[in-house]
């Protein structure tokens, strides 16, 4: 089944099915009609069905999948011993803290108490152990850290009825994949699947399309009444002068917060270092940073006491900071589909936002790809007295019409990522053909009861030298 982008007009939250406690908690926020992808996910989570649903940040996913699941856990009250009945999984650990935080929220006034634990990687294992002592109704937790905890036989996945993947284009990625298999294979083989993102690239789409059985599709199509209010500029200035570029606009345009990406983490710092010196109030928020130090640097932006976040891609998915006024990307994404996901942290519930790329001479052809693939044109501009006077360098020899100069966003040099995917790319080739059964295409383990286990993606096998299946390239 599938559902469109059109938004029954007067639709409240009660029409969808949703218990008057629910409502009530809404209403005192404010929240009286839902958003399409809340619309059509809402009911069919509450009826039970897998979905597989899509839409642009700030459209309100979290909300589509956490009041549902609330009022399903009230509706079949736990069992003693409490165990854990539904499980988020998303691919960052301030995107986890946010989900469990909504959950707290909404689930506040509710008849029976809901407890919901947020495990995440960085902090030592033992207080969210602590946490998981008398069990726990939900758990939001990263890959990694809910691996451990199940190592530790602080959690137990076998009573879970609903699987959540929030941000599913990310956690289906290689850098999540055995992770993500070793997990599908601890929960029980009938559950409710629900996969959330803005973004579902082919390689994507065919992985989810194999996991969920008979979904109920969401599809919100981006149109003049569901887009966010975000005003895309992109303006030409040369590498050396975009620290100066970026703390002119921040004084001349009054910016009072602006969320920066950068490339790399010493970029966070170094970009910040250099516009505290100017006497602006600028933090740096990146993989390195302990997660103490990652929370209070994103606290800060939040409740202004930062007026200048550096941030690697870290920071574009799922994160919700109110009312940020401007999105500037220092250096542009090295994926056409993160410019989605950066630009989307502003103009989210309805509030107007503007997205700066700064382009130079090295990356102006990759910005015309980011154009073409999201079928847009952005005005090139230039500030004045940063007119840029560096030409653009040609293309490497023997590469295609149009591929950027210079090898690449970041730099010449590839990606771990990139590198990862290349060498299972190879080694999926190298592989001589198993010639003693045939292998069906590939595909995860599915909600459906199956007999066996599941076939994996291409360059994947299943691995049994320990209790527990898991993915192994």
């Amino acid at each position: 089944m599938r559902h469109g982008s059109r938004h029954p007009r007067g639709l409240s939250f009660s029409d969808l099915g949703l218990s008057p406690s629910l409502v009530r908690v809404l209403d005192e926020r404010g929240y009286r009609t839902p958003t399409p992808v809340q619309t059509g996910a809402i009911p069919a989570v509450l009826a039970g069905r897998n979905v597989w649903a899509q839409a642009q940040t700030g459209s309100g996913k979290t909300a589509a999948f956490a009041l549902p699941i609330l009022q399903l856990l009230q509706e079949h009250p736990r069992e003693s011993p409490r165990r854990t009945r539904a499980l988020i999984l998303a691919p960052t650990r301030e995107l986890a803290v946010q989900i469990g935080e909504s959950f707290r929220r909404y689930g506040q006034q509710l008849w029976h108490a809901v407890r919901v634990v947020t495990a995440y990687g960085g902090v030592s294992i033992n207080p969210q152990m602590i946490a998981l002592r008398g069990g726990a109704d939900i758990v939001v937790a990263t890959p990694g850290r809910l691996l451990d905890l199940v190592d530790h036989n602080a959690l137990r996945l076998n009573a879970v009825s609903t699987l959540v993947l929030d941000e599913a284009d990310r956690l289906f990625d290689l850098g999540f994949a055995e992770e993500l298999g070793r997990i599908l294979a601890l929960l029980p083989a009938k559950r409710q699947n629900l996969l959330f993102s803005a973004t579902y690239p082919e390689a994507v789409k065919t992985l989810a399309d194999r996991l969920l059985h008979d979904p109920v599709r969401v599809e919100v199509a981006t149109t003049e009444l569901t887009a966010p209010d975000i005003r895309e500029r992109a303006i030409e200035v040369d590498v050396p002068r975009r620290t100066q570029l970026l703390r002119h606009l921040i004084q001349t345009e009054g910016w009072s917060r602006v969320l920066v990406f950068v490339a790399t983490k010493y970029a966070t710092e170094h970009v910040a270092e250099k516009l505290r010196k100017v006497g602006l109030k600028a933090g740096a928020l990146h993989g390195e940073l302990s997660q103490g130090a990652r929370t209070q640097a994103l606290a800060d932006f939040k409740e202004g006491k930062l007026t200048v976040l550096l941030a690697t891609d870290l920071a574009a998915r799922g994160l919700d900071i109110a009312e940020l006024p401007v999105v500037v990307n220092f250096d542009l994404p090295r994926s056409t589909v993160d410019y989605t996901h950066r630009i989307g942290r502003t103009g989210r519930a309805g509030a107007q936002g503007m997205a700066v790329s700064f382009v130079s001479a090295s990356t102006y052809a990759h910005f015309r790809l980011i154009e073409k693939r999201h079928e847009r044109e952005v005005p090139r501009e230039q500030v004045a007295g940063f007119e840029p006077v560096e030409i653009e360098p040609p293309a490497p020899p023997g590469a295609p019409p149009g591929a950027p100069a210079g090898g690449g966003v970041k730099g010449k040099r590839k990606s771990k990522k990139d590198k990862l995917r290349e060498a299972a790319a190879q080694a999926a080739q190298a592989s001589p053909p198993d010639t003693r059964s045939p292998a069906p295409g590939p595909r995860l383990p599915s909600a459906a009861p199956a007999s066996g286990a599941a076939p994996l993606p291409a360059g994947y096998r299943w691995h049994r030298a320990q209790p527990g299946a898991r993915w192994r390239g």
